[in-house]
């Protein structure tokens, strides 16, 4: 059945929804539209499942197109009476409205105040606001009928008369609405929407597509991976390097053909790509017209209002330059977020192979002995030589570290004195990074026959270029001169030792004669022991890589479904997120079960540390409690363990024991593999979903890794995961120097920059990545399953294990004395549900659809939320039979009233259950 679209207006902003809003959606978009009217950061929860991607593009896109009408209107104005451009106009902020008039000679309309469906969490929200001065208020009440019940519901609001203000986007707006270009015009922010992979922006753009938004200029930057439609290009993994040498010739065809598709009109109006489309969308028609997709999708970005892209784009500084992405005053959205301290570390770090860095010596050698820009070369070439021979003389301060490994840290501090002793300062610095820029230049001025023109110069190769860049890029953090060098000392240099097995192929050897001859039979490779020498700058604070464009662009917002703990984003990333939302779910308490198991069907207590782990009778009695598990619960059941060591040796002893075999017989067993391309995982992926489409007993079991590939962004709706189990705390490895490291500075730090002690921070990746695995499971609306967490820590110390779990799960869960008490519970839980069958879809979830990465059925798409794969029903009508307007007023904390307006629909209106479920988020 098709559904309605619904009007809202939050905060002064109309927001076109394609059906009737979950009570978690209204409080992100009022959240969202908070956030952009104010030029603040957002940091917003809202579990999987909940409708999150829908209401991240309509409350941000509804916002920029009032600003586009708006900015059109007040042109219009200004062309239309030049001569009253000096009258001062009335504030028109979410703070302000003009005073609604009952009179009929009234011209003036007031604009609604901005809604607070939850409680923030920011202490700064909850405080009263002081009040303007000489405020002057005037009250009005609404009533109207609900058609669902007659019942008369009286709502209330305030408008305020407009005076100046000083903390609202009329006094203090960002750059990026105020910023005029050069006719004069507004600068309406872009919206960068960035995700973790690219897999997940074909589902935010399916998403897209179903609102009224669908039409936006829009574009995807991607590599290219997965846009290069050149034959001689596209399949080779130096991709990079082979389009850059066809441009060089000018003898890419396809490059040529770019302007067939780099503006919106032509792909609208000649291409037919009328809605939003997918990257697959654009390389077919990039195939068919003979076009490049790499290159036009870049194109785009000019006119586009919204940019999709992974995230790593918008944090890395090297990608952002050579993608020519400018944040200044624009909106910036993280989906998926739960990983971006991580994500803006790394972008800040490089590592470093000491024989990458040999052969960029060698390179920048050639090139001075060739006498080709022998000066900057030169002083590259020096610098190159100073590294090399700085990590041959640390080699005897390395001190061993485990097995056939050794390492040398030091502080970025000292590495700034290290390279003061080498000549390399803040201004030799500058004058390498002029020099890179020079030598990478393509073309110069010379003389050819006594005429000055533009000659071809060799350059250095992209590898070498690469490894510059990145050098620099990271020396650019350190000797930044904003923070005199304070940057230095959120960097650790690591010099490391390690050993690595690669095959050999041993060269031809000459014959009796002295001959050298080829084999014709594929010779055996010798296995050989290498020495690896990698000089790692970490970047150990997040705020680094965020410091880059956190000042100027016009707003961030941070979203995920599982952001719990998030006490650690403000500090570690360095930005304030004024405005924070921890959503609730959008389905009944009935459909979960949350439950931890602390001892297995043999009585023995379960406690996944690593000692514990490396024994059999933990090996057997987990391999014991998932066979009944398996037993008990039909359909998919996905298993989650810390490790891929801990999967390795749990198969090989369930191999050794015959359970493994015992597990098959009940499901299908597939594991996650430890690497493997994207097809692989994809074909492997597919094996499970077809062992439950199709298979006679339609049973599977995916046992996979936590911060793995099936734990992150994949969607396993209804049958696909009826019952996720985690065992023990996806705590990272201790041992790891980097988490070493990381959790020292972190103590170090803690008190005079606000960070998070180092044991808490460590204790925050374990969650993050435990609730990530349970996200899994619970996909829309009428989806059901179980969530088992194996371990007796949750049981015997609550208030430390159970806090770090997303508010949605840690309000469910139930301690369980017995396994035998855990397993009756868990039967009955999946019977009852069995029992009601097939749940009917909601009005989102039916709205989507699933496929294939094959074209098939079977494999969901990977985190499209509302989409259901069970069979489903029409939803039951709530729709007036005429269009209908009504507003929801509550009272903030600051005394203000707000108020959001649903407009539209055909149907009736079930005011009772609105009313409710509004008022159970303001008491959250």
């Amino acid at each position: 059945m098709a559904t309605s679209p619904v009007e809202y207006t939050i905060g002064g902003v109309k927001i076109h929804f394609p059906c009737k809003a979950y009570p978690s959606q209204l409080a992100m978009m009022n959240s969202i539209i908070r956030g952009l009217n104010s030029g603040q950061h957002c940091l917003l929860e809202s579990p999987t499942g909940s409708g999150k991607s829908l209401a991240l593009l309509c409350s941000t896109l509804g916002w920029q197109q009032a600003h586009l009408l708006e900015d059109k209107s007040q042109s219009d104005k200004t062309c239309g009476d030049d001569k009253k451009s000096d009258v001062s106009t009335p504030c028109q902020c979410v703070c302000h409205g003009r005073v609604s008039s009952t009179t009929a000679n009234s011209q003036t309309a007031a604009r609604p105040a901005v809604v607070d469906l939850t409680v923030s969490p920011c202490k700064e929200l909850t405080q009263p606001l002081p009040p303007a001065p000489r405020q002057s208020k005037s009250f009005s009440a609404l009533s109207f009928i609900c058609a669902a019940n007659h019942r008369s519901v009286f709502v209330f609001f305030s408008f305020q008369s407009p005076e100046p203000c000083s903390r609202c986007p009329c006094a203090s707006a960002k750059d990026g609405v105020k910023d005029k270009d050069g006719d004069g015009k507004k600068k309406i922010p872009k919206i960068f929407f960035g995700t973790r992979t690219h897999k997940q922006i074909t589902q935010i753009t399916h998403e897209l597509k179903r609102t009224v938004y669908s039409r936006v200029p829009m574009t995807i930057l991607s590599s290219r991976a997965h846009t290069c439609v050149n034959v001689e290009v596209a399949p080779h993994f130096n991709r990079n390097e082979r389009c850059k040498d066809l441009l060089e010739g000018r003898s890419c065809r396809y490059y040529h053909g770019v302007q067939r598709m780099r503006d919106q009109r032509t792909l609208q109006r000649v291409h037919g790509l009328h809605d939003a489309w997918d990257i697959e969308d654009f390389v077919a028609l990039g195939k068919r017209i003979r076009s490049c997709s790499y290159y036009a999708a870049r194109e785009l970005k000019q006119e586009a209002s919204i940019i999709f892209c992974p995230y790593n784009y918008l944090l890395d500084p090297m990608i952002r330059e050579s993608m020519e992405i400018d944040l200044k005053g624009q909106i910036v959205i993280l989906d998926e977020a739960h990983n971006i301290e991580d994500c803006a570390r790394e972008s800040a770090s490089y590592t470093l192979e000491h024989h990458s860095l040999l052969m960029s010596r060698d390179e920048l050698d050639g090139m001075v002995n060739n006498n080709i820009r022998r000066s900057k070369h030169e002083s590259l070439r020096d610098f190159c030589y100073s590294l090399i021979n700085w990590i041959q003389e640390s080699q005897s301060l390395m001190s061993e570290r485990g097995y056939e490994s050794a390492c040398k840290v030091w502080n970025g501090k000292d590495v700034l004195g290290i390279f003061h002793n080498m000549g390399i300062t803040a201004d030799t610095f500058n004058n390498l990074k002029k020099n890179l820029a020079a030598v990478l230049e393509k073309e110069e001025r010379g003389s050819i026959n006594g005429k000055e023109e533009m000659v071809q110069v060799p350059t250095i190769s992209s590898a070498t270029s690469i490894v510059l860049k990145n050098l620099f890029m990271v020396l650019g953090f350190i000797y930044s001169s904003e923070d005199n060098c304070r940057v230095a000392e959120d960097y650790r240099i690591a010099l490391q030792k390690s050993y690595a097995w690669t095959n050999h192929v041993p060269p031809d050897m000459p014959d009796a004669q002295g001959f050298v001859r080829p084999h014709h039979r594929q010779r055996q490779s010798a296995r050989v022991k290498t020495e690896v020498l990698t000089l790692s700058f970490w970047c150990l604070n997040p705020a680094v890589a965020f410091s880059d464009f956190r000042k100027s662009v016009h707003s961030i917002v941070l979203t995920s479904g599982t952001l719990s703990p998030m006490g650690s984003f403000s500090s570690e990333l360095g930005v304030k997120f004024s405005i924070q939302l921890e959503a609730n779910h959008v389905i009944n308490k009935s459909q979960v079960w949350v439950g931890t198991v602390g001892e297995g069907p043999q009585g023995r207590k379960l406690r996944a540390t690593f000692q514990h782990t490396e024994t059999y009778a933990f090996q057997d009695e987990v391999g014991a409690l998932l066979l009944h598990v398996c037993q008990v619960v039909a359909k998919g059941v996905l298993c989650f363990l810390p490790s891929y060591k801990m999967l390795d040796k749990l198969r090989e002893r369930w191999t050794n024991t015959g359970l493994w075999k015992k597990l098959e017989q009940r499901k299908a067993v597939i594991t996650e593999p430890r690497g493997g391309g994207k097809g692989d995982f994809d074909e492997l992926l597919q094996k499970y979903y077809d062992a439950i489409a199709y298979c006679e007993d339609d049973r599977a079991l995916l046992i996979a890794v936590c911060r793995g590939k099936v734990s992150e962004g994949l969607d396993f709706t209804d049958d696909n995961a009826r019952a996720v189990i985690t065992i023990g705390i996806p705590f990272p490895n201790i041992k790891d120097l980097q988490v070493e490291l990381k959790m020292k500075y972190n103590d170090q730090h803690c008190k005079s920059r606000g960070l998070l002690p180092g044991h808490r921070w460590y204790e925050i990746q374990a969650y993050r990545a435990l609730n990530q695995a349970l996200g899994r499971c619970i996909r829309h609306k009428n989806d059901w399953g179980a969530l088992i967490l194996v371990d007796d820590r949750y049981r015997n110390n609550p208030n430390k294990y159970i806090t770090g779990l997303s508010k949605w799960v840690r309000q469910l869960v139930q301690h369980h004395g017995t396994f035998n008490d855990a397993m009756e519970s868990l039967m009955a839980f999946s019977q009852r549900q069995q029992k009601v069958g097939a749940a009917p879809a909601d009005s989102q979830a039916l709205s989507s659809t699933v496929s294939s990465p094959n074209g098939g059925p079977g494999l969901p798409n990977a985190s499209d939320p509302q989409t259901p794969h069970s069979c489903v029903k029409p939803p039951e009508s709530q729709q007036d039979t005429s269009p209908s307007a009504f507003h929801f007023f509550s009272q903030s904390p600051a005394g203000e009233a707000e108020n959001i307006t649903q407009t539209g629909g055909h149907g009736v209106f079930d005011g009772d259950y609105f009313m409710q479920r509004i008022e159970t988020y303001l008491l959250l």
